[in-house]
């Protein structure tokens, strides 16, 4: 194309196959002499023979349609799956924790009741030992080979008395 000429209107890059605005083209026309005599390296940045082909590299073909469709049926099959399981991991602590609570419970109580039990024993205890020492002068039988509680070397009465 010589300078001044006007260019073919039929040849403009909306016209041409695979160009466009998003090819990067600038919006002025070309025509076909000036694509085959265009200096390569300028245009070649913006147009390739690929271009024309609409061919995208780096990226895999597009699985088809029924191909989707089956993928997003098992991804729902597998949230429903995970979602069941994950309400049953739910429902299962909480009976766990329940469990634990009541288990918690009957253990203090029983605690508390045996701690009281072993305050009646030492009260029944000082009890007797006070009945005993009243008796004891009174008492017929005295030797020496008789153990009174006083005298008893007994390791857990000791322990108790301590305590």
């Amino acid at each position: 194309m010589m300078p001044g000429q006007i260019p073919d209107p039929s040849l403009t890059a909306g016209a041409l196959p695979g160009l466009g605005p998003l090819t990067g083209l600038p919006g002025t026309t070309l025509t076909v002499e000036e694509l085959k005599y265009a200096d390569i390296r300028n245009i070649g940045a913006m147009i390739s023979p690929l271009h024309f082909l609409e061919v995208k590299l780096g990226k895999r073909p597009q699985p088809v349609k029924s191909e989707l469709d089956e993928e997003e049926e098992r991804r729902k099959r597998r949230r429903e799956k995970n979602k069941v399981a994950a309400a049953r991991c739910r429902n299962k602590k909480k009976e766990r924790t329940e469990f634990l609570q009541r288990e918690s419970e009957r253990l203090e109580l029983m605690n508390a009741e045996l701690k009281a039990q072993i305050e009646e024993l030492k009260q029944e205890r000082q009890q007797l030992i006070l009945m005993l020492n009243r008796h004891r002068p009174t008492c017929i039988v005295r030797t020496d080979s008789i153990k009174t509680p006083e005298s008893e070397a007994n390791p857990l009465l000791e322990q108790l008395e301590k305590k």
